[in-house]
């Protein structure tokens, strides 16, 4: 068996290609949660991504105008404009004269916390379009603001994670679209998904077994792993930790709480577990994290954003 590779990057398929490529890397870092930044130049070449398994953000920052897909040789790239290739989407392209570009990779669960959360529907019944040479202030803005931090910098990979998490909301919200219900198959109601999700957040501190969770939608554990992953987009267990990562990030504000008494209000065994799931998830430890938290300004600057409750419609 292959070693995994020790740029976590890689993992990313897109990022692995465009290694492979005349591409030339300027610079790359990790923000936590699954997340990627990637600064490239590139020119006179040929690449060609196959169903990444990860979606990619691409925003051109300088040349790109004789740049296409193969599929649209009639529209081109320019600074300013950006691309947005699905995880299950193919496509290919042709690089002329010199470009740079800046790359945000996100993976489709990733994507799945910010249906539920923000949208309150299943992963499945959304997906993002897949755009070519696009223009979108607000992403170019925080793209801007991405492109500004030093990625090696614990205070910047926070602050990165939060204007990534905002990226990928507006993304939801301004580049996604629903599928076609006639292909569902299974999953949980509405009700039942809604009841588990507000369980979990109220009761953090309960480590909850399959048959506990199946038995709040009163179903088989033998049916309840494999609707729950329909519906959420993960496992019940991933969900279940990523919930306590949130709630940890809002009780990290308070300056009163111990990192003893936040990891246990927010369900973790130890502050040893704790500190490890959360380095884990975002790169830094909490400690870190709550520092970078009290010097910034913005209250919006959260490892996971606020989501409005009452959020607009998708088209």
């Amino acid at each position: 068996m292959a070693a995994p590779p020790t740029d976590p990057l890689q993992r990313h398929a897109v990022y692995a290609e465009l290694s492979r490529s005349r591409a030339s890397l300027e610079r790359a870092g990790a923000l936590g949660d699954g997340m990627g930044l990637a600064l490239w130049r590139n020119r006179n070449d040929d690449t060609a991504y196959a169903q990444p398994g990860h979606h990619t953000l691409s925003v051109y920052l300088e040349g790109g105008h004789t740049t296409y897909r193969l599929d649209r040789p009639d529209v081109k790239g320019g600074p300013g404009r950006l691309c947005l290739m699905p995880a299950d989407q193919d496509s290919r392209w042709h690089v002329g004269a010199s470009q740079r570009f800046l790359h945000l990779y996100f993976q489709p669960e990733h994507l799945a916390w910010h249906c539920v959360r923000l949208l309150d529907t299943e992963p499945r019944a959304l997906q993002l379009q897949d755009r070519t040479f696009a223009e979108d202030a607000r992403l170019l803005g925080l793209a801007r603001q991405l492109l500004a931090l030093d990625w090696r910098e614990p205070d910047a990979v926070m602050a990165g994670n939060a204007i990534a998490h905002e990226a990928v909301s507006h993304l939801l919200l301004g580049h996604g679209q629903r599928r076609e219900r006639a292909r569902w198959r299974g999953g949980l109601s509405a009700p039942v998904r809604r009841r588990l999700r507000d369980w979990i957040e109220a009761n953090p501190e309960h480590n909850p077994s399959l048959g506990e969770l199946a038995a709040l939608g009163d179903l088989s554990e033998y049916h309840f792993a494999r609707m729950f992953r329909l519906s959420f987009g993960m496992p019940p267990h991933a969900w279940i930790l990523r919930a306590r990562l949130e709630r940890a990030c809002g009780l990290l504000v308070d300056a009163r709480l111990s990192l003893t008494e936040v990891a246990a209000r927010a369900g973790f065994a130890s502050a040893s577990h704790f500190n490890n799931r959360f380095r884990q998830a975002f790169g830094v430890t909490p400690g870190v994290w709550r520092a970078w938290q009290g010097a910034t300004a913005n209250p919006r600057d959260r490892a996971f954003p606020r989501f409005p409750e009452h959020p607009p419609a998708l088209a």
